[in-house]
């Protein structure tokens, strides 16, 4: 063994017989990279994030944050605050168009006496936060959401599995069986070195260290073994292309007990470190570089288009043919768009690889929408033939969305980041591979980005509120339920309702928390009404978010007793289409509430699939027909057949049913007539505050009794 190893404390671990021939390929994979950036906590946060199943890329220092970010693939940021305001907030500042621009989230920790200056983090571009202390499930889980905010950004499962379960051939790591004295290499990082195998023996590996290097290495393997935090150090890697600056993160898997480290390409020789500006792979513009020219056309006031290319399902190529064959295509891409370009009359033009496999394509001038057009159209036809790459026929696909400048424009960041958010629409869209954006989109676009940066502080502050719609019954015109309705009174856009307030929370990853705060909200208010609501029954909505959450049922019967509301008057009520999404596990939920003692119903029938065999499938009390649905009875005879039908499906299988926006006395007469037992909608009331509820309550009462 070398002097490394002898040098190395190996009483405190017992390797015998850990590594079987059939699971010695590196599994550095199983844990999805995060780029980690800790002014005082980096070693504490990076054990936490490894024990929540992640393999922490970490720093001290805000020097090259972004280009390091971009470099490792991380679909998570976190920048760490607690006790560095400022530095925390630069380094937000500083990561957060590379963020956007590649789908990530951008997590914030800050101390619970900067709680009260988050948003000073969102206007700079955090995505999540999280305050301290915190417990280690805390911080695990907060992790798991930015990671689905980034998955839904990106509109693809391929990046998550990616990060999880790395390919061979795409990242520098290794893994050190410290019992035989062997090192497996990745696939990459076999070539990098121009390793004849990728098992070899580990005293061959550190003959490359000398000097300070090997004494950093081995304090570093020390540490990581004597404590198990992971830990990180740097060295030149020298290979026959030339000599890196690498940072190696390592970690100890207590479990296999095996060494792990994952390599960071930190500078080269290779690139001029001064251009900043210019991409090392393709020789094109930096997002840097980006930046400057959209400035400096804001500077000089005059119209220009950006747009923005995304090879979409590249990470399949990685899988695929390995990260030297995607590299090959990238740069392939990359001299096409340059070409086409650069054949376009234009007072300025700027091609910029961005990160990853996304391009910017920057034209000043006055280009008609129909030029544009074309021009996309042959970026897109000729990104999209088949290539020849290393012996590999290989067939890209992209999406390209274009935006114009518009008149509040002012800042680079800002066009970025809606071109960044017009990609992800494309990605996710069916409407075409090329989405040219108007400028009513673009303004529509931007109240939803911002309302989605705003709904984050939005519950701290007590805009959202509630209001209750009353549930009457047909047969005595007696108000005998409500159904609790959120309401988002927004400083700048005014009243909002629950439709927009919860498709803001969706696409902002929100849901939950959201969804959360109103049901807790409307049992807290709920269990204080006065005795003349004592015998009203709360209606409150479930989302397929909320399905979906392992223990659903429990937290929520949990939070029920908390509030003092009785289950026994509480009906919870599931979409439709929340439903499909996963029936077996929905009809677990259903019946799990209702053994609880709730009521349960499916609200907005007749907008999905409204299929029977479902219905039959799960335990319900009431079936809620859809606003459209209800009004048509109104309308041909056809459309009274088709609400005929589905009271009398309804009443077949034992369910109430509830008819949603009744708005006329005829619509209510013909409703009653097939069989209805409840409505709600604008003919009795718009949904209210509890003080105008228990006055309309109160008035039935009197109502009834003077009457008889």
């Amino acid at each position: 063994m070398s002097r490394y190893h002898a040098a190395m404390e190996v009483n405190v671990i017992n390797t015998d017989g850990i590594f079987n021939r059939e699971d010695r390929d590196v599994d550095v994979g199983t844990q999805a990279p995060l780029f980690l950036l800790s002014f005082k906590h980096r070693d504490d946060l990076a054990l936490a994030a490894s024990r929540a199943g992640w393999q922490a890329i970490a720093a001290r220092r805000a020097q090259n944050a972004e280009q390091r970010f971009i470099s490792c693939g991380a679909m998570v940021a976190v920048v760490d605050a607690r006790g560095a305001y400022d530095e925390g907030l630069a380094a937000v500042r500083a990561l957060a168009d590379a963020a956007e621009i590649n789908d990530a989230a951008l997590v914030v920790i800050v101390s619970r006496r900067d709680v009260a200056r988050l948003d000073s983090f969102i206007n700079a571009g955090a995505t999540h936060y999280l305050a301290g202390p915190f417990s280690q499930a805390e911080f695990g889980q907060n992790l798991r959401f930015a990671e689905r905010y980034s998955l839904r950004l990106g509109g693809s499962r391929q990046n998550v599995d990616h990060g999880r379960h790395n390919d061979q051939g795409g990242s520098y790591a290794w893994q050190w069986n410290l019992a035989k004295g062997m090192v497996t290499l990745s696939e990459a990082f076999a070539r990098r070195i121009s390793s004849p195998s990728r098992e070899r023996v580990a005293s061959e590996l550190i003959r490359q260290l000398g000097g300070d290097d090997l004494k950093a290495a081995r304090q570093s393997i020390r540490q990581v073994l004597k404590d198990g935090r992971p830990t990180a150090f740097t060295h030149t890697l020298i290979s026959e292309t030339g000599q890196d600056r690498v940072a190696q993160h390592l970690r100890y898997d207590q479990e296999k007990r095996v060494l792990i480290g994952m390599i960071e390409i930190l500078s080269n020789d290779r690139s001029p470190k001064s251009d900043v500006n210019r991409d090392a792979l393709t020789g094109l513009s930096s997002l840097a570089g980006a930046r400057q020219w959209i400035t400096s056309r804001l500077a000089s006031a005059r119209h220009f288009r950006v747009m923005i290319i995304a090879i979409t399902r590249f990470e399949m190529i990685n899988n695929a043919f390995g990260r030297e064959t995607g590299d090959h295509l990238l740069q392939g891409v990359a001299r096409t768009i340059d070409r086409l370009v650069g054949d376009i009359e234009v007072d300025s033009k700027l091609v910029s690889r961005t990160a990853g496999a996304d391009f910017i394509i920057g034209l000043g001038g006055d280009m008609s929408d129909q030029a544009v057009l074309e021009l996309a159209e042959r970026i897109a036809g000729q990104i999209e033939r088949p290539t020849l790459s290393e012996a590999h026929l290989v067939t890209l696909s992209s999406r390209i969305a274009i935006i114009g400048r518009l008149d509040g424009d002012n800042e680079a960041n800002h066009i970025l980041r809606r071109a960044s958010a017009e990609i992800a629409e494309a990605k996710n869209s069916d409407l075409g591979r090329i989405r040219l954006v108007t400028a009513a989109d673009q303004s529509f676009a931007e109240r939803n980005l911002s309302l989605q940066t705003d709904l984050r502080s939005a519950l701290d502050r007590g805009e959202i509120e509630l209001l209750f719609q009353p549930q009457v019954a047909i047969s005595t015109g007696e108000v005998v339920g409500v159904e609790a309705l959120a309401r988002w009174r927004h400083p700048a856009h005014g009243e909002l309702g629950a439709v927009t307030l919860f498709a803001v929370a969706e696409q902002s990853d929100y849901l939950l928390a959201l969804s959360a705060h109103v049901q807790k909200r409307a049992l807290e208010q709920a269990a204080a009404w006065p005795d003349t609501l004592a015998n009203v029954r709360l209606a409150i909505n479930v989302t397929s978010a909320d399905i979906a959450r392992p223990g659903f049922a429990a937290l929520f019967l949990e939070m029920v007793d908390a509030s003092g509301f009785p289950r026994s008057r509480l009906t919870v009520e599931v979409t439709e289409s929340g439903l499909i999404e996963d029936l077996g596990v929905a009809a677990e939920l259903l019946a799990a509430l209702r053994a609880g003692g709730c009521r349960v119903a499916i609200d907005d029938f007749g907008t999905g699939y409204s299929s029977l065999a479902y219905l039959k499938a799960l335990p319900l009390d009431y079936l809620k027909i859809d606003k459209k649905l209800a009004q048509d009875i109104a309308g041909s005879a056809r459309d009274r057949v088709v609400v005929r039908g589905v009271i009398d499906m309804a009443r077949s299988l034992g369910l109430a049913v509830i008819a949603e926006g009744v708005e006329t006395e005829q619509q209510l007469a013909l409703l009653a007539r097939e069989g209805c037992n409840y409505y709600q909608g604008f003919l009795c009331a718009q949904p209210l505050e509890v003080a105008a509820l228990e006055r309309l309550v109160r008035e039935q009462h009197h109502g009834v009794s003077g009457h008889s």
